[in-house]
């Protein structure tokens, strides 16, 4: 966040070639110079204060650079996005084909706005924790008499009395922890019961706006974690975690509070947690057996596969669609300028250099048409045609 201007356009930069630094901001004011009109001619703006210094940071690889153009701008947002949109009409710096995109125009005010935010929610949350341990302890107490017989049975799942009418729900693992979140007043909490994810929960889940899984801080909790998000998919909104070996019936008033208002997006931290759990069983063991069967989304892949032609490569993005096939010679540089790749897609046996890329990529599923004796290496999982 600059200290000048009202505004600031934040644009990536790329070129065929190697330009430095003056080459780049002679560009920008060279070929925008008699586009924009007198009033938006940039040198003169920028001798009147009125944009400021034009900060370019480039990265040079193998011949081809990228990087960043900031510009920061005092005067109105119409105009400000008008010279915006004419750094984009820049094709060439020097020699080179180049390709400048702005990907956003930042508000300074907003965003300060933001920070102080921020900053007064820690500030608040300090206030709280260090208020008296041992008057909420008795208020604690006292409240647990209010509340200890509130809950009730849903199909054999114990729960806060609720959880039928209300628009969230959050799943905890057992009965303890439904009787500990009591005690603070939550009163939409609904537990597995340690049986697996029934029937009659599932159903529950899709009639709620706002599902949360709310879980103990240790490997079993991942894994439960896993259970839940197989059974419930899109019905999962959110997920909150316990700290570090803690249990939720174990759990202070201010630490629910604190785990319940981090929570996250259930998707987010599941692929998370599915690559820490990955991880560790990749560690403990050197490489994991083939799954019996991939997941739904990796069988929606199989599309993808039928088309390729042999050692091509689709990138499976984050909206569920797929790249341009791409050679196995140009499949690192595809990776590293892809965002939010989230699956790759091989028409050839998964190997070492395909996990490799794969893990470098932050890609945890990879779909191949044969996968050798690994199939989990560097977090990375992958299934053959034949688990689909």
């Amino acid at each position: 966040m600059s200290n000048e201007g009202k505004y600031v356009i934040h644009a990536t930069i790329k070129a065929d070639g190697t330009v430095a630094r003056k080459d780049v901001v002679g560009a920008i004011f060279g070929q925008t110079e008699g586009l924009l009109g007198e009033e938006l001619q940039l040198r003169k703006l920028q001798r009147t204060g009125r944009i400021g210094h034009v900060d370019v940071n480039l990265n040079n690889n193998k011949g081809r650079v990228k990087g960043e153009i900031i510009l920061t701008s005092s005067i109105d947002q119409v105009s400000t996005a008008v010279i915006g949109a004419a750094l984009e009409t820049i094709d060439r710096i020097g020699p080179c084909k180049a390709i400048i995109r702005v990907q956003r125009i930042e508000n300074v005010n907003s965003a300060k706005r933001d920070t102080v935010i921020d900053r007064a929610k820690s500030l608040l949350m300090g206030m709280i924790e260090a208020g008296s341990d041992e008057s909420r302890n008795i208020l604690d107490e006292v409240r647990s008499v209010l509340t200890v017989d509130t809950e009730i049975e849903i199909n054999g799942m114990t729960a806060g009395p609720n959880v039928k009418n209300s628009e969230a729900i959050i799943i905890v693992e057992g009965r303890n922890d439904v009787r500990n979140l009591l005690k603070f007043g939550i009163k939409n909490a609904i537990a597995m019961m340690g049986s697996g994810v029934k029937p009659e929960l599932v159903e529950l889940a899709k009639s709620k706006k706002n599902v949360t899984a709310f879980l103990d801080g240790d490997r079993g909790g991942k894994l439960l974690l896993m259970e839940i998000s197989g059974s419930l998919g899109k019905s999962l909104t959110h997920v909150a975690i316990a700290p570090q070996s803690r249990e939720v019936e174990h759990l202070e008033g201010k630490v629910v509070t604190k785990c319940l208002n981090q929570k996250e997006a259930a998707g987010k931290v599941t692929s998370r947690i599915q690559a820490e759990i990955a991880k560790e069983d990749d560690a403990s063991v050197g490489r994991g057996s083939a799954a019996l069967e991939a997941p739904d989304d990796v069988k929606g892949w199989a599309e993808m596969l039928d088309g390729l032609k042999r050692n091509q490569a689709i990138i499976v993005l984050e909206d569920g669609s797929g790249t341009d096939p791409v050679g196995a010679s140009g499949l690192e540089a595809a990776l590293a300028d892809s965002d939010g790749a989230t699956g790759l897609v091989f028409a050839g046996k998964v190997n070492d250099r395909i996990f490799e890329l794969a893990s470098g990529a932050g890609i945890s599923n990879v779909l191949g048409k044969t996968v050798g004796t690994t199939t989990l290496k560097s977090g990375v999982q992958a299934f053959s045609a034949k688990d689909l």
